[in-house]
C-alpha cells in the first residue's frame, strides 16, 4: 500500500510518535513543511519562499538535520532523493494490527485509509489532508465571488467549525486561477500594535508588500497630516495595485482580534468596507478582492449587537449534517450502523471538531463508544478542553450564565432576550427554532445542567 499525497498528514503522525520514543522531540513546522514540498516534488527555493524562509536556510539547515533524525528512524541513510519511497516503505512495514485490535468494531477494512492512524484533530486541515469535507454549496459560493471584481467575501462561525480549512481552499483556488495571493492572521500580530491604528496599518501595508515580493516604501506614503485611513488607502492603490497586473486576494484570518481593540476596530473595519465600495468607483480596486475570517464568539465580551460586517458574499458555517458525518466516517475508516451516527449527531450536534475528535479516539482504541456516551460531558472525557472554553465565557458573562441555564433546565424551547439569544447563538451553544432556542446539542445540556 503505497502511501499517498492525501495521507501524509498520518505518516507524520507516525514519525512524531516515533521521534517523541527516540528523541524526544517531534517534527518541528519547517520539517513539515520540507515533507510537505517533497510529497509535491518542490524545490527547496520554492518551499522556502512559499513559508517565508530563505532557502539556504531549507538547503543547508533543515533538510539535513531532518534527514539525519529520519535516518536511525527507517534504518537506512535518508536523502531528499529517496526520502519519499523509504516512508512509503516504512509505513507499510507499520501498518500491522497491533494498534488496530482495541477498535476493530468500527473500522472499515475495505477503507485503505484506516491502516494509518489519523492525526489528532487540532487547527486547520492541509490541502491534502483526507479528514476534510468540502463545505457545499459554500465552497462553490466562494470560488465564483473570488473571480468577481471588487468582491468581499466574509467566512463567520464559533470557534472549531473550520473557517480558516475553508480559506485555505478558496486561496488554493484563486493561486490556481493565476491570482495574486496574501494571507495574513490577525493572531500573530503584538498586541500593542493592533492596539494603534497607525501601527496596524503600517503593520498590514508592511506584510502585504512582503508577501507580494514589492519594496516596502511606507514612508513614502504615509502622512501624518492626512492621517493612516488615507495613507494606506493611497498606498494600496498607488503602490500594491498598480504594480500588479493580476487580481490581487487579500485575506485576513482570525480578524476578531481586531474587535478585542473597539477603538481600532471602529476605524478598521469601516476602512475594509470601503476598499469594498471602492472597486465601484475606480477600476485598479477591482483588481483587490477580500476574505475577512473571524470567529463569532468574539460578540460576546465586546457587548456588540449585530455583526461588524453588512456588505460582501456572508458565510455562515454551521455543523455537519447526518450525510456529512456519514461522510466523515468513511474518511476514517469506521463502520457504523446508521443509528450510531445518529447518536452522535444527537450528542454533539454535527460540531465538525467534536465529531473528529470521536472519531479519532474511537479509531485509535483509546476508547469505545459506549464510553465514549458515558464520559463525553466529564472533566476526564474528550471534550474537556471544548467545554471548558465554554465554561470561561459563561462565568465571565453572568447575564449568559443565567440565559443559558433557564434553556438547560426546561424540556421545551424558550424564549430569550434577544441579546442573549444572539450571544449564545454566537458561541456556538444553542439554535434557534423559531423565535425560541434550545441548546445545540445534548453534550452541552449534560455539560452545563451543571451549572
Amino acid at each position: 500500500m503505497a502511501v499517498a499525497a492525501a495521507n501524509l498528514d498520518s505518516l507524520i503522525n507516525v514519525l512524531n510518535d516515533k521521534l517523541l520514543d527516540s528523541q524526544k522531540r517531534p517534527l518541528n513546522s519547517t520539517e513539515v513543511v520540507i515533507l510537505h514540498g517533497i510529497w509535491k516534488y518542490k524545490t527547496y527555493n520554492k518551499m522556502a519562499l512559499e513559508a517565508d524562509y530563505s532557502p539556504s536556510y531549507f538547503t543547508n539547515v533543515v533538510a539535513p538535520e531532518l534527514f539525519k533524525r529520519l535516518s536511525p528512524i527507517i534504518g537506512k541513510r535518508i536523502s531528499k532523493k529517496n526520502c519519499r519511497l523509504s516512508l512509503e516503505s516504512y509505513i507499510q512495514g507499520q501498518t500491522t494490527t497491533g494498534n488496530r485490535e482495541h477498535s476493530t468494531d468500527y473500522l472499515d477494512d475495505s477503507n485503505e485509509i484506516s491502516y494509518l492512524m489519523p492525526p489528532y484533530p487540532s487547527g486547520s486541515l492541509p490541502l491534502d489532508s483526507a479528514y476534510y469535507l468540502k463545505r457545499d454549496p459554500f465552497e462553490e459560493q466562494a470560488y465564483e465571488e473570488i473571480k468577481k471584481p471588487g468582491a468581499l467575501i466574509r467566512i463567520k462561525a464559533p470557534q472549531e467549525m473550520g473557517k480558516t480549512s475553508m480559506l485555505l481552499r478558496i486561496l488554493d483556488y484563486a493561486n490556481r486561477q493565476g491570482y495574486r495571493t496574501v494571507s495574513l492572521n490577525l493572531q500573530q500580530v503584538d498586541a500593542n500594535i493592533l492596539s494603534d491604528l497607525n501601527r496596524f496599518l503600517r503593520w498590514l501595508c508592511a506584510n502585504i508588500s512582503h508577501k507580494l515580493k514589492l519594496e516596502s516604501l511606507l514612508d513614502d506614503y504615509w502622512d501624518e497630516d492626512i492621517g493612516a485611513k488615507i495613507s494606506s488607502t493611497i498606498y494600496i492603490q498607488d503602490h500594491i495595485l498598480e504594480q500588479i497586473e493580476e487580481p490581487f486576494v487579500l485575506a485576513l484570518d482570525e480578524v476578531n482580534h481586531i474587535f478585542e481593540h473597539p477603538q481600532v476596530a471602529k476605524d478598521i473595519l469601516p476602512l475594509f468596507r470601503s476598499w469594498y465600495e471602492e472597486a465601484k468607483r475606480f477600476p485598479i480596486w477591482r483588481k483587490l478582492r477580500m476574505i475577512v475570517v473571524h470567529s463569532t464568539e468574539i460578540y460576546v465580551p465586546l457587548q456588540l449587537k449585530q455583526s461588524p460586517f453588512n456588505v460582501g458574499l456572508p458565510i455562515q458555517l454551521d455543523g455537519f449534517s447526518l450525510e456529512e458525518v456519514k461522510k466523515l466516517a468513511k474518511c476514517y475508516g469506521v463502520k457504523w450502523e446508521e443509528a450510531q451516527i445518529r447518536q452522535l449527531m444527537e450528542l454533539v450536534g454535527g460540531h465538525p471538531a467534536l465529531v473528529n475528535i470521536a472519531f479519532y479516539y474511537l479509531v485509535n482504541g483509546e476508547i469505545t463508544f459506549e464510553q465514549l456516551l458515558e464520559t463525553a460531558s466529564s472533566t476526564t472525557g474528550i471534550y474537556n478542553y471544548h467545554l471548558q472554553r465554554h465554561w470561561v465565557n459563561l462565568e465571565e458573562n453572568p447575564d449568559l450564565f443565567m440565559a443559558l441555564n433557564t434553556l438547560i433546565k426546561s424540556t421545551e424551547p424558550v424564549s430569550l432576550e434577544p441579546i442573549m439569544e444572539y450571544k449564545l447563538s454566537s458561541m456556538g451553544l444553542i439554535k434557534q427554532i423559531g423565535n425560541k432556542a434550545i441548546p445545540i446539542c445534548e453534550l452541552y445540556r449534560q455539560s452545563f445542567q451543571k451549572i
